[in-house]
């Protein structure tokens, strides 16, 4: 087949779990299929997406201007996209050269399937293009400003989040519509788009993990240790380590004084170091090389997510190491999990600290709800077969599709 990959955000660093999941799942179809992969994204240093010719037929990079988040400049460019019909989430990455390039890319040549990566991918793409298209979607996008909008407390971020998650519902919704295939990450979210769509156009494509990569280790040290990895630039990581901090970590610090809290992941925002400065034993690292090192030395891995949607790779990687794993139930949505089993599952904050508290002070049960963790993902989510059912769905689409000219 000849695939057109779209994607929004750019696809390195595998920063984003978003980001990992494209890219193990690309990986596998460029070793059988001829791929061109399109991306645009904020232009940054050390652009390493160059390098991509290596792996795909053939990579079109687009660095955009794009203000960083929470600047003045961003402000400003959120205020000339106020009247657009598109969310400024995804209005922010469409620069006429991002329509113009792709029209190019089109003309050139002949594709038997179009996927459009996330939403933000979906805007560009050209619908009437008489090509089979399919949207992969990675999480229900609406759902996530919606949740946004229900847990803010800033009257005037709330007003944001509320109209983020009113245009992003009607983009959702017509994107849905127009694609002849539908992926999702989880039945959860097949769920809810069924409520939209034909359900018979939806497939779910599940949630993988490196699981050579990411193995079990002897911790380097024995200590009270809890950690949470992810991009502290996604704000629903960023509103989980605050409820985190101010609702559950002094009540685990009551029962257990030497804890500790690592929190590992790009851009963390000034306010969120500022509240970690305050709270003793919390440090937030920024950006690492390498995951594995925090992972493996923490004692419980923690996802107190409240807001969200698809699947978190991380929970994952986390279990793939076999690491003992609390985390909310909208945390841990979509994934294939158990609770008491495989990890623990806690909404309340009351709840959440017991559990936590609980694991640090019982390392056997640690260790055997982290083997269970391990042999879950080893046995069925690996990158490799997570590929093979999204190429199933590739050559279905196109062939049923053919079989209709």
């Amino acid at each position: 087949m000849k695939l057109l990959w779209v994607k929004a955000g750019g696809l390195v660093p595998l920063d984003t779990g978003g980001k990992i999941r494209s890219y193990h799942i690309l990986k596998e179809l460029a070793l059988k299929h001829d791929v061109t992969f399109f991306t645009f994204y904020a232009a940054h240093p050390d652009d390493a997406h160059p390098q991509l010719e290596r792996i795909f037929a053939r990579a079109v990079s687009l660095p955009l201007d794009i203000p960083k988040p929470g600047s003045l400049a961003d402000y400003l460019n959120y205020g000339r996209r106020l009247f657009s019909r598109f969310p400024y989430a995804m209005a922010k990455f469409y620069h006429p050269v991002v329509y113009k390039k792709l029209r190019e890319v089109l003309r050139e040549e002949t594709y038997d399937v179009i996927v459009a990566d996330f939403l933000v991918g979906a805007g560009v793409v050209p619908w009437k293009f008489p090509c089979p298209k399919v949207l992969f979607t990675h999480n229900v996008e609406a759902m996530i400003w919606q949740r946004h909008y229900q847990v803010a407390r800033n009257p005037l971020w709330k007003l944001v989040c509320w109209r983020e998650y009113r245009a992003m519902e009607a983009c959702e919704r017509r994107y849905l519509e127009l694609a002849d295939r539908v992926l999702t990450v989880s039945e959860a979210d097949r769920n809810v788009f069924a409520q939209l769509i034909d359900p018979n156009k939806i497939e779910v494509i599940p949630t993988g993990v490196d699981v050579d990569y990411f193995r079990p280790e002897p911790a380097a040290r024995n200590a009270n240790t809890l950690v949470f990895t992810g991009s502290m630039d996604w704000l629903p990581n960023e509103d989980g380590m605050f409820w985190f901090m101010e609702r559950i970590m002094p009540a685990v610090r009551g029962e257990v004084p030497d804890v500790t809290l690592e929190i590992v992941g790009r851009r963390p925002s000034e306010a969120l170091k500022a509240l970690a400065a305050k709270e003793r034993g919390v440090v937030v690292t920024g950006r690492v090389d390498d995951i594995r090192p925090f992972v493996r030395d923490a004692a419980v891995y923690v996802v107190p997510l409240r807001v969200g949607g698809g699947t978190r790779l991380k929970i994952f990687e986390a279990m793939a190491m076999g690491k003992a794993v609390v985390s909310t139930t909208i945390g841990a949505e979509g994934l294939p999990v158990t609770h008491a089993r495989n990890i623990i599952l806690a909404d309340e904050p009351e709840e959440f600290a017991r559990q936590v508290v609980r694991l640090l002070n019982a390392p056997a049960e640690r260790s055997a709800l982290g083997q269970a963790a391990r042999q879950l993902v080893e046995s069925e989510y690996s990158w490799q077969a997570v590929a093979a059912r999204f190429e199933e769905v590739l050559n279905s689409v196109s062939e049923k599709l053919d079989a209709r000219s």
